[in-house]
């Protein structure tokens, strides 16, 4: 993975990790929305939303527009895109392991009775 795509999804599961981040997102899922509208969904300050919603920006989630003294905030365009292509070749690689030890375990239940037999014999 090269460092740049490394910071990417850094910046990504940082911005996702925050549950208030999370709820701005699902708002937005409806579409585009003021930066006032999004701080009116939620008790807390425009600046304390302005925050989160810049860190959403910088981790390419979302974008910002500006039409005079307004501020809109959308949804980027496939801003999970080298989060997905990590998180699947990462679940490609744990489903393998898993099943490697899941055959593991399905031998070793089935050499099991026959140790014990063997043990119980040399009684």
């Amino acid at each position: 993975m090269s460092p740049a795509v490394a910071h990417n999804l850094d910046h990504t599961f940082h911005a996702l990790a925050d549950p208030t981040r999370r709820a701005l997102i699902v708002q937005l899922k409806a579409g585009g929305r003021r930066v006032t509208d999004l701080a009116d969904a939620h008790t807390m300050s425009l600046n304390a939303v302005s925050k989160h919603i810049k860190v959403l920006e910088r981790a390419g989630l979302v974008e910002r527009h500006v039409q005079g003294r307004e501020h809109r905030i959308q949804i980027a365009d496939d801003p999970l895109g080298e989060a997905e292509t990590w998180l699947t070749d990462t679940r490609e690689f744990w489903e393998t392991r898993l099943d490697r030890l899941a055959h593991m375990i399905g031998a070793s239940e089935f050499a099991a009775p026959q140790n014990r037999a063997v043990r119980e014999e040399k009684r």
